[in-house]
């Protein structure tokens, strides 16, 4: 990812971020997950302004005033990991910044209530009430999840407000933190391609991610 911060700019295709991505996974004797997962053609998602998340790398060329989400799973020696990151395009508007600030505050509001013995559910609950307050909606539709030795397993991390009973937090749990912040409705749609998911409304929609590992203490963040 700190070699995908080096070429982001105006000009670049996401293919091209692909293709580093690519490259530097398999020079270091990994795998990308997202190829060929289900379906999904590329190494690595591609996220642009008013897609949510699963966009595909292609021809598009980042623009001036473009939000970016890059998110990256790897395997390495049977292990997933998982995260994403966001990037700002040159000059941005007040509200596309602001929006991709929050969303990070999210993640490490969302990170500081992870404690053991606690529901995973305390999660959601502070990242709603935090994108409730700064005026966002919850992507609903989609959560984060347990990794280990699979892409995705048990607990699924919900990112909005539930009162219903959920898997409680314990010493050595591996997941991921992913908050998809909507300017407008949480509402969702997927292309035609059947994997990028994209804001009902044409809003813009912002993602960081983590992958933690749950301590005696706390949390730890396994991707620094």
């Amino acid at each position: 990812m700190d070699e995908v911060d080096k070429i982001v700019k105006e000009g670049v295709t996401t293919e091209e971020i692909n293709t580093l991505v690519h490259k530097m996974t398999t020079d270091a004797g990994a795998i990308p997950a997202t190829l060929n997962y289900e379906g999904f053609p590329k190494s690595v998602c591609t996220s642009i302004n008013n897609v949510v998340c699963h966009g595909i790398p292609g021809k598009t060329q980042l623009k001036n005033g473009d939000i970016l989400n890059v998110d990256i799973t790897t395997i390495l020696d049977g292990y997933y990991s998982d995260m994403s990151r966001m990037y700002m395009i040159g000059e941005v508007s007040n509200d596309a910044r602001r929006l991709v600030e929050v969303t990070k505050e999210c993640l490490y509001t969302g990170i500081k209530a992870v404690k053991p013995y606690t529901p995973v559910s305390e999660i959601g609950n502070v990242i709603n009430d935090l994108a409730d307050k700064e005026g966002y909606s919850v992507v609903r539709a989609l959560s984060g999840h347990g990794v280990g030795l699979n892409f995705h397993n048990d607990p699924i991390i919900e990112h909005f407000r539930t009162n219903r009973k959920t898997m409680i937090m314990v010493p050595g749990m591996v997941f991921t933190i992913e908050p998809m912040i909507n300017q407008g409705t949480f509402d969702c749609d997927i292309l035609e391609d059947d994997w990028t998911v994209v804001t009902k409304d044409g809003k813009l929609s912002a993602q960081w991610e983590h992958t933690i590992l749950v301590t005696e203490t706390g949390a730890e963040i396994i991707t620094k």
